[in-house]
């Protein structure tokens, strides 16, 4: 695919993803979902690939749905919902490979959605979260009603979703929707190290850990640990784990190859 609307490269087995519509806050229309999508299956066939960083061009994350688009009479919401996030999203958690997002400003709607949807995220200290839905008589989507109270309780999630109150980035963090802020200047440097450090890391062991919290958000304990054993399994019979082992007998430090 020719992108037009995102920015895609590689480098040091980092995918780097730029939603790129900064001229309307990176909003999503279907084209860029498209794009997007594309290129997270790309990342996902290509064992070159082992961490994704997803962020945003200019001064905004993300701000939601194009809503210029969401109002075309030949347009329904439900058919936005289901063609342009929920892929995506399900792409995002599905990959076995750790997705970082980096804000770097405003994430509204479905996009603070899709950052509270990665594996570890950073944000600017001057970015802002905002589930901007209820603002325009819409429900949160992109995960949001599933996610949000996982993270942050029923009351917060009932706060947020219904207030649409800001959110800044230390607020987020104190909730634990985010991983970490950061200054706004070193925000590219540190998601960027965060994201070469996981992709030198045993790249089976990471895929096989976010399977098993994605299959913990949905089970009892006795079904989450039969499912521990079995991928657990998985991960002993990898090269890593035998490189991992090795270099801790041998008191070096392991060169794990993602296999």
């Amino acid at each position: 695919m020719d992108y037009k609307l995102i920015k895609f490269d590689i480098s040091n087995a980092v995918a780097k993803i730029t939603l790129n519509r900064p001229d309307v806050l990176n909003s999503f229309n279907k084209a860029m979902s498209a794009e997007v999508q594309d290129a997270l299956d790309q990342c996902a066939g290509d064992n070159a690939v082992r961490a994704v960083l997803l962020t945003g061009e200019g001064r905004g994350f993300c701000a939601g749905q194009d809503l210029e688009e969401a109002m075309s009479p030949d347009t329904k919401i439900e058919d936005i919902v289901r063609t342009t996030y929920n892929p995506m999203v399900l792409k995002i958690r599905e990959l076995e490979k750790p997705v970082i997002c980096a804000v770097n400003g405003v994430a509204a709607g479905a996009g603070a959605n899709i950052a509270f949807g990665c594996d570890l995220t950073l944000a600017a200290s001057s970015a802002k979260f905002i589930q901007s839905f209820i603002k325009i008589g819409l429900i949160p989507d992109s995960g949001g009603t599933h996610i949000l109270p996982r993270l942050v309780g029923m009351q917060r999630a009932a706060a947020m979703t219904m207030l649409g109150d800001k959110l800044t980035a230390e607020e987020a963090q104190h909730l634990g929707l985010i991983y970490r802020v950061v200054v706004d200047e070193q925000l590219m440097e540190e998601a960027t190290a965060l994201a070469e450090k996981l992709a030198q890391m045993p790249t089976v062991g990471l895929g096989l850990t976010k399977r098993g919290l994605n299959n913990g958000l949905k089970v009892d304990l006795a079904t989450q640990l039969e499912f521990e054993a079995g991928i657990q399994a998985e991960a002993a019979s990898s090269e890593d784990y035998k490189e991992g082992v090795n270099a801790f007998l041998e008191k070096r430090a392991p060169n794990y190859t993602g296999k």
